[in-house]
């Protein structure tokens, strides 16, 4: 008898386990399964975390909130987002500021499809905490300038203008993975351009992220995964305008299954984010 109760117990267990659907699981860039207190741990002692996200995926988003509110009860942040370009700043500013609605600032900002549910929580913290919130990146419409013409086409705009990105001539290397394989993945047909447009927003969060750093706080951005995957893009940027910056990166990934990190995932980051790839879209 107690021999079948232990089966039934143990039959039981395996059916539980069975029903088990974890929606992700945090790794280490060496493949580790590692706990979310030991990725907090380490964002509190760098200067900077880059959280690479896919824009549509809840679970970033989700985190995302979850990382930025324990972190401040650690220390002092400054945050930063790819999602707000930098002639929004002053809009951005105000509505931290409570001097406009947020009707007024849907009215004067370029805001993500995705803003209300993804990127608004963001932002009504920073303002609920009277937190420095930084629209890093460049204006898109010079991005797709630069996309046809190169950058020599930035040369030509006003001074404010060029008060939106990095100070020119930006620094570009055509050999870093990012840009290569930006060239491979989109065929023969691309143009030289493409990457220089994608390195015209590295660039620029890069440079905004430096010059926004204060002493004794984490710098929190949160940025397409693509922009710093493999320590490269805005990573090869900020050390550039900053050299010495401790950086954090956190690269998302979606799998059929989170119990393993694949391996072409290794050293994508410092900890990488899988998710299952069956989690709702935002969009």
């Amino acid at each position: 008898m107690k021999k079948v109760v232990f089966i039934l117990i143990l039959l039981f267990g395996v059916s539980l386990q069975a029903q088990d659907k974890p929606a992700y699981q945090l790794y280490d860039k060496k493949g580790k399964k590692v706990t979310y207190s030991k990725m907090l741990k380490a964002a509190a002692a760098t200067e900077v975390v880059l959280f690479g996200e896919y824009h549509n995926n809840a679970i970033c988003h989700w985190l995302q909130l979850e990382l930025t509110k324990d972190l401040a009860e650690i220390k002092p942040l400054v945050m930063g987002a790819e999602m707000f370009e930098a002639d929004n700043q002053l809009a951005v500013n105000r509505y931290l500021a409570d001097s406009i609605t947020q009707k007024q600032l849907d009215s004067t900002a370029r805001l993500w499809v995705n803003y209300e549910t993804d990127y608004k929580p963001l932002l009504d913290f920073a303002k609920e905490k009277k937190i420095t919130f930084v629209a890093t990146n460049i204006p898109r419409r010079y991005a797709s300038m630069v996309a046809k013409k190169g950058f020599e086409v930035l040369e030509t705009l006003t001074a404010e203008e060029k008060s939106w990105m990095a100070p020119l001539p930006m620094p570009y290397d055509a050999n870093l993975p990012g840009y290569v394989n930006m060239m491979k993945m989109m065929g023969e047909r691309t143009s030289p351009n493409m990457p220089k447009a994608q390195a015209t927003k590295d660039a620029t969060m890069g440079y905004f992220i430096a010059k926004n750093l204060q002493p004794g706080t984490v710098f929190l951005h949160f940025n397409g995964t693509y922009h710093s995957d493999n320590f490269d893009g805005i990573n090869w940027y900020l050390k550039t305008y900053q050299p010495g910056v401790k950086i954090m990166t956190i690269a998302s990934v979606e799998q059929k299954d989170v119990g393993k990190l694949e391996a072409e995932h290794y050293n994508k980051a410092d900890f990488i984010l899988v998710i299952d790839e069956d989690v709702t879209k935002t969009y």
